[in-house]
């Protein structure tokens, strides 16, 4: 006889934010948050336009480390239990070498940062570097300039099981 386990302390966004990149390096959100962390409702936030990003990953406290030429990596963002919207940066993965300031392909997937026990992910973005571009800082290098290209923020219930390119 099959018995069933009731899910605890689940973490899970209940609404989508709509996230998306501002202008500059700000975001912008389209809705107020709605989430619960470890089964406790969260602080909601109302939406957000052309906000700061943060400038330090929610993961490790420190600010960012730059994405160099040739190297993408994937952007979690999501909000604390107290509201507050936060950044986690996973680690630099090479891409296939690309031209002036066309990025690479894709060699393997970046993959998510570890995340904090104080967050729920709501969105995610790939962030690429081109051969030529300007290294890219988190919270502050524009979304547009020139050499980075950016995908759209994917919106989330919660964090895909594997990697993404898209």
């Amino acid at each position: 006889m099959a018995t069933f386990t009731q899910p605890v302390g689940l973490t899970i966004n209940l609404t989508n934010a709509g996230f998306v990149a501002g202008t500059t390096s700000t975001y912008t959100t389209t809705a107020t948050t709605a989430f619960a962390i470890n089964g406790k409702f969260g602080t909601t936030l109302a939406a957000q336009t052309n906000t700061a990003s943060p400038t330090v990953d929610a993961n490790t406290g420190v600010a960012f480390p730059a994405i160099l030429a040739d190297n993408c990596a994937a952007l979690v963002w999501g909000t604390t239990l107290a509201g507050t919207i936060a950044v986690c940066q996973g680690p630099s993965v090479a891409l296939a070498p690309g031209v002036t300031t066309t990025v690479g392909a894709f060699i393997a997937a970046p993959q998510f940062p570890a995340l904090p026990e104080n967050f729920c992910p709501m969105a995610y973005q790939i962030v690429r570097v081109s051969p030529t571009g300007a290294s890219f800082t988190t919270g502050t290098t524009s979304w547009t300039a020139s050499g980075i290209t950016c995908t759209v923020m994917k919106n989330i219930v919660t964090l895909p099981d594997r990697p993404q390119i898209a």
